[in-house]
């Protein structure tokens, strides 16, 4: 089903990848050590204690990675972690996204600015303002600090999860109550090379849990100091965790969390070409800010006697965002300036009863799952700004009046079902699925003019009643490489800003997902391969302007295709001399274009065509050294694809348009962390782009421009439990 989207030259390689890496894995695993899987036990949520067997036995690309993981190649945020996995592109903070209060975050050439085609979740819970009206994340309510382990499932997961997951499940699972009562204090701080500037991260875990199954913890992280560039670039965010559990019996357990999070990040935002040439590290703009907090609250009970696994997971949540962004003025306001200002408040609430059955029946097993989604959100928004200003008067725009000049209300209600018959014939293992959304929403915008008068109001509203078939297959080679391949459905909602645009022909969004590839699980070494095709029908864009609002507009049909791989390998184990050496390495290919259009055949902005890394790790007694090296190709910010347009590719004044080179950095890390000693203080050291590799992106937002990259940065660890 892939093969008609790929060129020829393309699928030739994907087959000969596919073949050679299956032939070579088989035969090493026919004459080298065999690890025996487990026997047939029901899976239930398979989001649920994520482990290398998991990836071996999903249906679909996934990729696991661990807090020791993550630390070791020198991961500080959550922007670092997820960047070491194929198929994820996340962007350096910029334009509204631009501190290290949002997420911008894209899969496999698909927009990131605000990270919103993936479903991302927080044990389970979203972590979108409202996942249905507003499934952005520029408040990304989380810390690495408080994350144990990052789960990526980029195929074969639209039926148990949506909206918007044709970019994938990110599930970011926080670190668990210790079985033993356990104090973990632990604090790290990056030095920028350029100016001087510290950022520190401190986290903490106490908890444990008792003889009677009952056990709590509280967890702590937070970020505080200033960034790399020179002005407005303060980030203050703190971000606590209690959660409890107990066990009544061997099967049956109920748990609870609360989740709070607060957080400040200044934007210094983008530059015009002339200003980047000056200083890239300036900034101009004094008052632009984003912030927000978040409160949830959920409670799961669970139940697995080993035929039957039963949960149901309830939650509430309630956030709020705000920001200051300073507009630049055209026509009769060229040179001026305004103040916007945007506070917004979002609620909902969810649960979700899954129930699972195992059946055994001579040779072939089935497990048997059905599930359902209640959810229910609101949304407050409103907008104000000042009249425009000239900056060289000297006015503190946060001292003059900013009158409204929108507000919108908006809700939905929305029921999903899903059912998915997981299907073990010997080797084979075959899933097909089914997932059903019923979507209410409405948006009720009023506008208001200067004198604060309503000039205009509108109720839009949209019913959306769609079913989502996927079907998966899997047929295990050995006990540790198993091969793929999946077709898959996902959707994603009119939004709360999409229904109060005024553009004419805004609709809901379907992409077909298509995968093959292997997993291999070794004692020695461990790999994944993937070929992957996107089709959209249609694909929404937002569009900035300088001045204004953005305006949503259909892209039409849009393409996403490539390959990725990734290999870890221990040397040790094959070469006794260089006992304690691993390497590892992967690369991605990408290519996501127009279909449609004005710039049809060309790519589809903000993403880089191949993605690729290469890291070693040497163990030493107690020390270990880490070396990672990341590149990316280039980026290109082409403009609007109105018709008759230019797809812009030399550079504008404005930094907003133009290509935006490749690059490559490197970095290194020394860790003293002794390997039997649970409790021993540990720290580390190291450099973040060691060769101080100048960098750029752009963006095209309201405080859009262009960005210079993180620049050569030391960083410190240290940690110490009782």
């Amino acid at each position: 089903m892939i093969a008609p989207k790929f060129q020829g030259k393309q699928l030739v390689l994907t087959v000969a990848l596919l073949a050679s890496a299956t032939s070579a894995l088989a035969q090493e695993a026919a004459n080298g050590p065999v690890t025996q899987l487990e026997t047939i036990k029901i899976t239930g949520n398979w989001l649920e204690e994520p482990n290398e067997e998991k990836v071996l036995k999903h249906p679909g690309a996934r990729t696991i990675l661990d807090r020791e993981q993550f630390e070791e190649r020198g991961a500080q945020d959550i922007r670092d972690a997820l960047n070491q996995i194929p198929g994820v592109q996340v962007q350096e903070a910029n334009g509204t996204g631009g501190s290290d209060v949002s997420l911008n975050l894209g899969v496999r050439g698909l927009t990131s600015r605000l990270s919103p085609r993936s479903t991302v979740l927080m044990d389970g819970i979203p972590l979108a303002y409202a996942p249905y009206g507003q499934p952005q994340l520029s408040l990304f309510p989380l810390t690495l600090g408080n994350v144990e382990t990052i789960d990526v499932v980029r195929g074969a997961g639209s039926v148990r999860y949506g909206p918007q997951n044709v970019g994938g499940i990110i599930n970011f699972v926080t670190r668990p109550i210790p079985e033993d009562f356990t104090a973990r204090f632990s604090s790290g701080a990056e030095i920028a090379g350029n100016n001087g500037h510290v950022k520190a991260t401190p986290n903490f875990l106490i908890g444990g849990t008792n003889d009677d199954g009952l056990g709590a913890a509280v967890l702590y992280s937070g970020i505080h100091g200033e960034g790399y560039r020179d002005a407005n670039d303060r980030t203050d965010i703190d971000d606590i965790i209690a959660k409890g559990a107990y066990e009544f019996s061997d099967t049956d357990k109920l748990g609870i969390q609360f989740h709070h999070y607060e957080g400040e990040g200044k934007m210094p935002g983008g530059l015009t070409s002339a200003e980047y040439d000056a200083d890239p590290y300036q900034s101009t703009r004094r008052y632009d800010d984003f912030s927000g907090r978040r409160n949830d609250i959920s409670l799961r009970y669970q139940h697995d006697d080993g035929d039957n696994n039963f949960e149901v997971l309830t939650y509430y949540v309630d956030s709020f965002r705000g920001s200051h962004v300073e507009q630049q003025g055209t026509g009769a306001s060229a040179g001026l300036y305004r103040l916007t200002s945007a506070p917004r408040s979002y609620s909902y609430f969810g649960i979700e009863p899954r129930y699972s059955r195992l059946f055994e029946l001579g040779g072939i097993t089935q497990e048997v799952t059905v599930g359902y989604r209640y959810l229910w959100e609101e949304s407050s928004e409103v907008a104000s700004r000042t009249a425009f200003y000239n900056r060289a008067s000297g006015i503190d725009p946060t001292t003059r009046s900013s009158p409204t000049y929108q507000t919108s209300d908006g809700g939905t209600i929305a029921h999903a079902f899903y059912i998915d018959d997981k299907i073990e014939i010997g080797d084979w293992t075959i899933t097909p699925g089914i997932r059903y959304e019923m979507i209410s929403t409405h948006n009720d915008v009023v506008n208001f003019g200067t004198s604060g008068a309503v000039t205009s109001s509108l109720s839009p509203s949209v019913e959306a009643n769609e079913a989502l078939p996927t079907l998966s297959a899997s047929y295990r080679l050995t006990n540790e490489l198993t091969v793929f391949g999946n077709v898959g459905v996902s959707f994603g909602p009119q939004q709360y800003s999409q229904l109060a645009s005024t553009t004419d022909g805004l609709h809901p969004e379907k992409a077909t997902t298509y995968e093959i590839g292997l997993h291999y699980e070794g004692d020695t070494w461990n790999a994944e391969l993937t070929a992957f095709n996107i089709d959209f029908d249609k694909e929404l864009y937002l569009g900035r302007t300088i001045v204004g609002e953005g305006i949503w507009t259909d892209l039409g049909a849009t393409r996403h295709r490539g390959i990725e791989s990734a290999i870890n390998y221990d040397i040790g184990d094959v070469v006794p001399a260089l006992d304690g050496l691993s390497l590892s390495a992967s690369y991605t290919y990408t290519e996501a274009t127009y279909e449609a259009g004005a710039f049809e055949g060309r790519d589809l902005p903000f993403y880089s065509r191949q993605v690729a890394s290469l890291g070693a790790r040497y163990r030493y007694d107690d020390w270990i050294l880490n070396a990672d090296l990341q590149a990316q190709s280039k980026q290109h910010s082409p403009g609007s694809a109105d018709a008759g347009a230019t797809y812009v590719t030399d550079e504008d004044a404005t930094g907003r348009l133009g290509d935006i080179p490749g690059y490559g950095t490197l970095n290194l890390r020394v860790a003293y962390q002794p390997e039997d000693k649970k409790n021993a203080p540990q720290f580390a050291f190291g450099v973040k782009n060691l060769f101080d590799k100048e960098y750029f992106t752009r963006s095209t937002d309201n405080n859009g421009g262009k960005f210079v990259g993180q620049p050569r940065t030391f960083f410190v660890n240290a940690s110490i439990a009782f």
